[in-house]
């Protein structure tokens, strides 16, 4: 696989564990195994980002905002995010499966349960900051890699990402890169915390995605 082709990806790839359909009320163990590890390592991902201090990441950004406006953790308003965020699914025709009642849960939880035990570099070492940034975005590529080729459904953002692709036709890292920007502003609106890392994960995280799903579509030997 060429370098070009990890930023490319257009479709997200079957593996081993994938599940026949998105909708399979008895999947493998393996498949569900997957399926949990993904969203626990993008849950991880985002409390990583969040801990950096240098800006928090889109959809965190509209989180906060809502927990400032109903006085609740991060975790639990990225759970009020989540089901929000599955109501626009219905004009896309995206019909939720296990895995996305897998995601809304895990990674909300996910957040709370990693966020205090985290590093979190003060705001003079900006460097260290950034680079703790970069691991994060990196950790939500693979996270979301890992759980969307399971197949039992996506979780609600990449249910918005990949219904909006499949009706435009566009890259997954543009479709997902578009989707950021502009919940980076309604975010901004409601009181979220906007900073260069927010920037930075704005456009990075969609090619981090497309890099996540073309390594474990190699990891995986693709059937």
């Amino acid at each position: 696989m060429s370098l070009m082709k990890f930023f490319t990806i257009r479709e997200v790839p079957t593996t081993r564990w994938s599940s026949e359909y998105p909708l399979n009320i008895k999947p493998r163990i393996e498949t569900l195994f997957m399926v949990f590890v993904g969203n626990i390592i993008f849950g991880f991902g985002v409390a990583v980002i969040i801990a950096a201090g240098a800006g928090l990441d889109p959809w965190t950004i509209l989180a906060e905002g809502l927990g400032l406006i109903f006085d609740v953790s991060i975790g639990f308003a990225t759970f009020i995010v989540s089901v929000s965020v599955l109501l626009l699914w219905i004009p896309l025709r995206q019909m939720p499966g296990f895995g996305t009642i897998i995601n809304t849960i895990v990674v909300a939880s996910m957040i709370d349960i990693a966020l205090p035990w985290l590093p979190k570099p003060g705001e003079n070492l900006l460097w260290l900051q950034l680079f703790q940034l970069l691991i994060g975005i990196f950790i939500c590529g693979i996270g979301s890699g890992v759980y969307l080729t399971g197949n039992l459904g996506p979780g609600p953002r990449d249910g918005l990402m990949t219904g909006l692709q499949r009706i435009t036709g566009k890259p997954i890292a543009l479709v997902r890169a578009s989707i950021e920007v502009f919940v980076v502003i309604l975010g901004w609106l409601l009181g979220g915390t906007v900073g260069i890392g927010t920037i930075v994960f704005a456009f990075l995280i969609g090619p981090a995605v497309s890099i996540g799903l073309s390594i474990v579509k190699i990891v995986s030997k693709q059937k």
